[in-house]
């Protein structure tokens, strides 16, 4: 890249520490740093959360009512209305020509940020107010002094500041950045990309995002720089999905009629369409000499544990070992329950390893893995510790990966290049299956099997607990079980409203259902234990079992029809969905209540979703709308790369577009070494090279 001259006659590259810009020096050095800004072109990535169009300042006396104008004057007195609903702060500004009332509704945040003395410039649309005119909610910037040219730095991008650098103080040092943007920002794109995805050029692009002519040239550069960050994160799944496909060798499995008819024979039942479909997809795979990638997601109580198993017996038919893992010791044990329900007087060898496993016994087993004699190995993370080797490893099946890491993926791989099965019982938007998992095939079973019963979801208000109690002390009697789920499992001192597990449990088992048999259990709790109480309960012992969140997966019993989540407004609403998919398993129609007291739109949107539907695919979708993709699921986990200024869920269209471009790039030039690709190629690797796992492509 080359390097351009600032004002004090050094160079500036995109490469250059922030450091060195002038006004910056090492103090401020260290607040960048802290707001994710280390180097001049990190500067330019920084971009504005909001941006102001100020007229340039007038005179008190020449505002005029309805319309749009900026004044510079000084504060001579604030007021807050802290006991109103709006919470009204006022204050008066006066020049040389007059007073004039402004007003901030919801102004809280203004207390000690604005005070009488200051020389503030506010800029907003002019009203009227007992015959006086005002401003209301307008923007504002606290000035040094009456400087007539502070509207220049007004208007434009509003930064993300903290209390040690101001949003005013972070413009004066990217605008002389901005100056010399031609010669620091390379085109990535050739002219027909850029006029097939209507983009306009990347460094008019970065001009306008941080220093807006008007509003139409804002939305032109936003999208141009949106388009940029969803195209090389897609490229970079592009290149990682081909080099899969192309330059990785895996053994052919073959699936002749004999085998599938030798396996469906192991499932007293018949398999769903669905099933079927994902199973033929999963098959059609492991026949390739490619190593399978595949996504497999379905509801909770969907299916999708005899569509593993069906994939693991194939493995082990073709001469294979098969891992599958779990995130929690408690899910691990389901999987080998079903497993050996399953396989029972079947030749195939399969054995559970966790953590609690040592010693002697372990030892045995280990060398038994590496020598081939075991078939199946379920376990959990213990899976992934050096000292399990596998003999030829076939094929690996993760279920819930968003529990685990990219790199935890890839170490369960051992350097050996198995089939992999990805399941998940969240069910991933298209946004997300596009993103976090869009180097993976994707198979779906939509239907639960037949047979289930109903759910039916209620929210219960505290007035209506004691009638709860009574329902679900009915169904008790009928020798029915229910869940009762807490946000934690002690309580704390500064959250005292939120009841804890064990202190619920104390309650209902001494004077809600003294007649029952209550039952505790949480993480904390000693392996044997958890799996003593779980055991206890699967056979109908217990009748009340209370737990923290450590069943929302993994737990099986069929008998099972009532959910009671304390505290639901504390959960997520894919959480949420995940602890009512622990019931309806059986026949019976099954009933959830979320007990819950909130003011909070957001939860209460999260609660009444949950009434309305029991698709998880349209909960999910919903859950991304409310709480975006970071927190849906953790970016840093998936390896999904950090957006500054694309959101998958609000630039959906554009992330469409930008795929298919990105695969057809791929698909054209798959190392991206013609010369036309050569900055996007470096582009790549510098924005998204260790997310995305991309360093052999360097």
């Amino acid at each position: 890249m080359e390097s351009v001259s600032d004002k004090a006659g050094g160079k500036i590259e995109l490469s250059m520490p922030v450091q060195y810009l002038k006004g910056v020096g090492p103090a401020r050095a260290e607040v960048f740093a802290q707001l994710g800004v280390g180097t001049v072109g990190d500067l330019l990535e920084y971009f504005p959360r909001d941006w102001v169009f100020a007229p340039g300042p007038v005179k008190i006396n020449r505002l005029e009512a309805g319309s749009t104008a900026s004044i510079i004057g000084l504060v001579e007195s604030v007021d807050y209305q802290g006991h109103s609903r709006s919470e009204i702060f006022e204050a008066f500004l006066s020049d040389e020509t007059g007073v004039c009332r402004i007003i901030w509704f919801h102004g809280g945040y203004l207390k000690g940020k604005l005070e009488p003395g200051q020389v503030i410039m506010a800029s907003g649309k002019v009203g009227v107010y007992k015959h006086q005119l005002q401003l209301t909610n307008p923007k504002f910037l606290v000035l040094d002094e009456k400087d007539s040219k502070a509207w220049e730095f007004f208007s434009g991008g509003v930064y993300p500041a903290s209390s040690r650098l101001s949003s005013g103080q972070i413009k004066k040092i990217i605008r002389p950045v901005l100056g010399r943007v031609d010669e620091l920002v390379d085109e990535f794109y050739e002219r027909d990309l850029l006029k097939k995805a209507s983009l306009i050029n990347r460094r008019e692009a970065f001009r306008w995002v941080h220093l807006p002519p008007d509003e139409e040239k804002l939305g032109k550069a936003k999208r141009r720089l949106k388009y940029d960050e969803l195209f090389l994160m897609q490229l970079g799944l592009a290149l990682r999905r081909y080099r899969c496909r192309h330059y990785c060798g895996a053994a052919a499995m073959k699936c002749s009629e004999e085998i599938d008819s030798r396996i469906r024979k192991r499932f007293p039942f018949l398999l769903t369409e669905d099933q079927d479909k994902c199973i033929s997809e999963i098959a059609g795979d492991m026949g390739r000499g490619e190593p399978m990638n595949r996504l497999l997601q379905g509801d909770v109580g969907s299916g999708k544990t005899v569509v593993a198993l069906y994939a693991a017996l194939l493995a082990v038919a073709n001469g294979s070992q098969v891992a599958i893992m779990a995130p929690t010791e408690i899910l691990a044990n389901q999987h080998f329950i079903s497993i050996e329900r399953y396989l029972r007087k079947s030749r195939v060898k399969r054995v559970l390893i966790t953590g609690g496993l040592t010693g002697k016994k372990r030892a045995e087993l280990l060398e038994q893995i590496k020598s081939g004699q075991i078939d199946i190995v379920v376990g959990t993370v213990a899976l992934l510790q050096g000292d399990v080797a596998f003999g030829k490893l076939g094929l690996v099946v993760i279920d819930e990966q968003h529990k685990f890491g990219v790199h935890q993926r890839a170490q369960l791989r051992k350097g050996e290049l198995p089939h992999c099965l990805v399941m998940t019982a969240t069910p991933i938007p298209r946004t997300l299956a596009m993103t976090a998992f869009g180097d993976l095939d994707v198979s779906i079973i939509k239907h639960s099997p037949p047979g289930r019963g109903a759910v039916v979801t209620r929210r219960v208000a505290r007035a209506d607990r004691a009638k709860a109690y009574e329902f679900i002390a009915e169904r008790l009697r009928a020798k029915k079980q229910a869940y009762f789920v807490y946000p934690r499992i002690t309580a704390v001192e500064e959250n005292g409203d939120i009841v804890a597990a064990t202190e619920g449990w104390e309650e209902l088992a001494k004077k809600v259902f003294g007649k029952f048999r209550v039952e505790l259990l949480h993480g904390r709790m000693s392996s044997e234990k958890k799996q003593e109480v779980i055991a206890e309960f699967r056979r109908g012992k217990i009748d009340v079992l209370v737990s923290t969140v450590v069943i929302e997966v993994g737990v099986d019993v069929p008998n099972a029809t009532i959910m009671v989540v304390e505290g639901a407004d504390r959960f997520g609403i894919a959480q949420l969905h995940q602890l009512r998919g622990r019931i309806g398993r059986g026949e019976s129609k099954s009933y959830c209540f979320l007990f819950a007291e909130t003011d909070s739109e957001v939860a209460r949107s999260r609660l009444e979703m949950m009434e309305r539907s029991n698709d998880g695919f349209e909960i999910a979708e919903h859950d991304l709308r409310l709480r975006g993709p970071g927190e849906l699921f953790s970016t840093r986990q998936h390896g999904l790369p950090d957006l500054k200024i694309a959101n998958i869920v609000e630039d959906y269209d554009l992330l469409v577009m930008a795929r298919r471009h990105a695969f057809e790039m791929v698909s054209q030039d798959p190392m991206l070494t013609q010369a036309e690709h050569r900055n996007i190629r470096r582009a790549l690797l510098h924005k998204f090279g260790d997310s995305l796992g991309l360093a052999d492509v360097a």
